[in-house]
């Protein structure tokens, strides 16, 4: 271990050691000793997830081989997702279930864990795993749509493209569904200039249908870019495409977002006629956009609306409408809407929270945004953006001890960390001067193969530097090299 730097055990005992404050006797507390009681659980997923969650990558087979856990498919698919944001340690897991007698991975498994790698762009090792699939005979489509979907994502354009058309050499052959998945991915990639080029030069090998003029009346949309879009679903009509419920919720969001609500709901008008009656999800839209115009009148007699012509609002379109208030800042309203979606029997999601949390914080309404977090854990699991918020938001309010302690349930809840998750607390310690624990938790992050931002280890860098702490700096840059592998494998 470097010298002058905190150990990652070190670091946990110090997370432990947390000022104590009157706010222990809160919800957030005893939801602590519940989880920590919940570790105890039989169940083989739960144990598998304590044990990857705290051991160190050089003892993590001996810790599984000795705690004896025989893997099933769902197990390993369950622990897979899980800790999808930790790639690396995912690799190890599925390394180390392979190797289980009676267990043979499922397709799906293997999908779960290319996607991780390639979160990470640990391309390599994604690309082993696809020569792994092809002597076993498991590829399959949508084992190049994962790969094309993560490229695209990362900006990759040239390799996704290259993905797409490899598939033959590996024994697959690409249909419309794989052609759709490329275009889709480029689309929601915010590249859709590049899905209408592909799509132009390819449409005479692969037959559009409804889906792919879709796909590209959504990224059109997204741009936004209401000509081409319109141009798009004029192609569509003409080349005999049927317009369904999809195509016309994608039209409606499109013509919102101009700020073309008269036209939207001519749309809708059409959609009558034509015997596809509008669903929630459409008037979730329409309230969804007078929320942000701040035209709450016509935001609630939308919803009215609906529920006039006999549509049962869902918890999209409550969301929508929590939304809406919450742009004007009528709290008390929001806690009304939340009041009727409990006698609706309609409850809540993770959704529903992270608005009012993300509005809350935003008015500086920092205490009622704690109040929330501590309802939304009785009735359903946070987030990567909700536990993000709320790190931020007791950083910025200088309360390190309370950032700490949502950090310490979240472990408890064994949910890992996404990159922004770890860089907001990263800063937060920079900000209070905690260098040292600064550092260990990159050192954590890089260990559980999660990839630092730029302006996290710029920060760092710097604050390295500045202490005259160049063998602490060098440490750490060659543990995150280990983690930019980015080949192209033929």
């Amino acid at each position: 271990m470097i010298r002058n730097l905190l150990s990652l055990n070190k670091l946990k005992t110090l997370m432990r050691q947390c000022p104590k404050s009157a706010l222990e006797s809160t919800v957030l507390v005893r939801s602590y000793h519940q989880s920590e009681n919940s570790l105890e659980s039989t169940d083989p997923t739960e144990k598998v997830c304590k044990i990857m969650m705290s051991s160190p990558k050089l003892v993590l087979e001996k810790m599984l081989d000795e705690s004896g856990i025989r893997p099933s498919p769902d197990v390993v698919e369950r622990v897979i997702e899980r800790f999808e944001n930790a790639g690396m340690q995912v690799y190890r897991f599925f390394r180390w279930a392979a190797k289980q007698r009676s267990y043979t991975h499922t397709v799906r498994a293997y999908h779960l864990v290319i996607g991780s790698l390639a979160k990470i762009r640990q391309y390599q090792l994604m690309w082993d795993l696809v020569n792994d699939m092809r002597r076993k005979s498991l590829l399959n489509v949508e084992t190049f749509s994962v790969m094309t979907r993560r490229y695209a994502r990362a900006q990759k354009v040239d390799e996704a493209i290259y993905t797409f058309n490899v598939m033959d050499k590996f024994g697959v052959t690409p249909n419309l569904a794989a052609f759709n998945s490329l275009l889709g991915a480029f689309c929601k990639s915010e590249n859709v200039r590049k899905a209408q080029e592909i799509f132009d030069s390819m449409k005479d090998r692969f037959v559009p249908d409804s889906k792919t003029y879709s796909i590209l009346l959504e990224g059109w949309g997204r741009e936004p870019n209401l000509p081409k879009a319109r141009e798009v679903y004029r192609d569509m009509v003409e080349n005999g495409c049927e317009r369904d419920i999809v195509t016309y919720s994608i039209m409606v969001d499109i013509l919102c977002k101009a700020g073309r609500m008269e036209e939207a709901v001519e749309v809708m008008a059409e959609m009558r006629s034509r015997n596809c009656m509008p669903n929630s999800f459409i008037y979730s839209i329409l309230v969804h956009q007078y929320g942000t115009e701040k035209r709450i009148g016509d935001a609630v007699e939308t919803f009215l609306e609906m529920e006039r012509n006999g549509i049962r609002a869902d918890v999209a379109v409550y969301n929508a409408l929590v939304g809406a208030f919450c742009k004007v800042r009528k709290f008390k309203n929001v806690f009304r809407v939340l009041q009727e979606m409990e006698n609706e029997g309609v409850s809540p999601n993770c959704r529903t929270f992270n608005i009012l949390l993300n509005s809350l914080i935003d008015a500086r309404e920092n205490n009622e945004a704690f109040r929330v977090f501590r309802r939304m854990i009785k009735c359903c699991d946070p987030d990567s953006d909700t536990y993000t918020m709320m790190i931020k938001m007791f950083c910025d309010m200088d309360k390190l001890e309370m950032a700490l302690k949502v950090w310490k349930y979240m472990g408890l809840k064994q949910f890992i960390p996404s990159m922004h998750t770890f860089s907001v607390l990263i800063n937060g310690l920079c900000e209070n001067g905690e260098l040292d624990k600064a550092c260990v938790l990159l050192e954590e992050m890089i260990e559980k193969g999660i990839r630092p931002s730029g302006p996290t280890v710029k920060r760092l860098r710097k604050l390295l530097l500045k202490e005259g702490r160049e063998d602490v700096l060098e440490f750490l840059m060659e543990k995150m090299n280990l983690l930019i592998k980015e080949p192209l494998n033929d």
